[in-house]
């Protein structure tokens, strides 16, 4: 769908809220929306493709580009640098297309600073208990990075009044039906 002016649609949430199933639901419900893929120092998971799911460089690397003040938005958490490039979101709104960003809440803050008009979305657990489940379950973990998320999780959820929509996560099909509302509801007033 493309728009005489291109949606950020910035996601973000506690690791575990679902965050990634409902993006992924958003890219196949809006086929030509296009994924910002953010840039890691952090190992790749088996799962993972680079250049598909982010883009895995060295700490060295990552540290140029943030010299070179190529990020509009950066982090260090959980021993590892995430980050947005300037580069891929100007190609993005140059070519007139919807981009999903999938950040923490402060790069989307800082996203929504460099692009007024970008919408957050905080996609938010039903509660931290059943957040530590879910995070529990996946097995993706150590003890330390659980009890890490978990300590992060609460300060994310701090952050979601800052955001245009929260979208409480209870029931997948549910949130997702919200979130392509919301995104159907910002393309309408957008044209």
């Amino acid at each position: 769908m493309k728009l005489n002016k291109p949606k950020l649609f910035v996601f973000s949430a506690p690791s575990g809220s679902g965050k990634t199933t409902i993006v992924k639901d958003v890219l196949k419900s809006f086929p030509d929306f296009v994924f910002s893929i953010s840039a890691t120092t952090r190992k790749r998971r088996t799962s993972e493709k680079n250049g598909v799911d982010y883009f895995f460089i060295s700490e060295e690397e990552f540290l140029n580009k943030i010299n070179n003040n190529e990020f509009v938005e950066w982090e260090k958490f959980y021993d590892y640098y995430y980050g947005t490039l300037k580069s891929q979101i100007e190609e993005n709104i140059k070519n007139g297309l919807n981009t999903v960003f999938e950040v923490d809440v402060k790069g989307a803050l800082s996203i929504k600073n460099y692009y007024p008009d970008a919408v957050l979305i905080f996609i938010a657990p039903p509660s931290i208990e059943e957040l530590k489940q879910r995070l529990i379950n996946r097995n993706t973990e150590t003890e330390e990075d659980l009890k890490k998320r978990i300590e992060r999780a609460e300060m994310e959820l701090s952050f979601k009044d800052k955001f245009d929509y929260v979208v409480s996560n209870s029931d997948l099909e549910i949130a997702k039906k919200k979130v392509k509302e919301i995104i159907e509801n910002e393309i309408k007033e957008n044209n």
